[in-house]
């Protein structure tokens, strides 16, 4: 069973991936709602009006979230697909939510229909790649599962860079942002990286953020 702050990470590192523009917004694995909270903050301050959607499966952090989300739908993602309407949502969120999945792919392809013309998905997806997880690996010949990160025992998939932008090509987006977030400081990082030319380079990221545009 996942602590309570599990699902009350405000991500405000993937806040400047959400278009401003996007008025209606639907948040899949939402937790108790800290991410839209941090959204909804700045829309206040800025005067503008924004409507907020969340799907979450923890019924605990369901109630939490219910008191940020204007819509609050509690159970998993299929479940809960014909409550959502279809064409209205100008952006939809999946933070940490893909590598769960079974079939990441297939929700993919589920998601677009609940998209208004123009709308994007951003998503946030761990690294498996990540210095550290591949020197534990490589160097120590260690898998170790924790409650959280990159080997977080629920994770179900495993994502690099490349296979992060195959999946969404395949399934019908462009991807237009494939940024690296969450960057380590590390020396020992910096060092390696140096002397292998700078073919580490992504490896430095403990997550990416997704841009990504259903194709036409």
């Amino acid at each position: 069973m996942n602590k309570p702050e599990y699902y009350g990470h405000p991500r405000r590192e993937m806040g400047t991936f959400v278009p401003t523009s996007a008025k209606r917004l639907l948040d899949i694995g939402c937790g108790a709602g800290a991410f839209a909270a941090g959204l909804k903050e700045n829309s206040l301050k800025s005067g503008e009006e924004r409507e907020f959607w969340g799907v979450e499966m923890c019924p605990e952090a369901a109630k939490l979230a219910a008191e940020v989300m204007d819509t609050i739908l509690t159970g998993d993602f299929a479940s809960v697909l014909p409550e959502l309407p279809e064409g209205q949502f100008d952006c939809i969120i999946l933070n940490d939510v893909l590598e769960h999945m079974v079939h990441p792919d297939e929700i993919l392809r589920r998601i677009k229909p609940l998209l208004a013309p123009g709308a994007v998905v951003v998503a946030s997806i761990p690294n498996v790649r990540y210095f550290f997880n591949v020197l534990d690996l490589v160097v120590h010949g260690r898998w170790d599962y924790t409650d959280e990160g990159i080997l977080d025992r629920t994770h179900l998939r495993f994502f690099t860079a490349s296979s992060i932008n195959r999946m969404f090509q395949d399934t019908g987006y462009r991807v237009d942002t494939l940024s690296g977030i969450n960057a380590t400081g590390s020396l020992k990082f910096k060092l390696m990286n140096l002397l292998t030319f700078g073919r580490w380079s992504n490896m430095k990221y403990l997550q990416f953020a997704v841009v990504a545009s259903p194709e036409d």
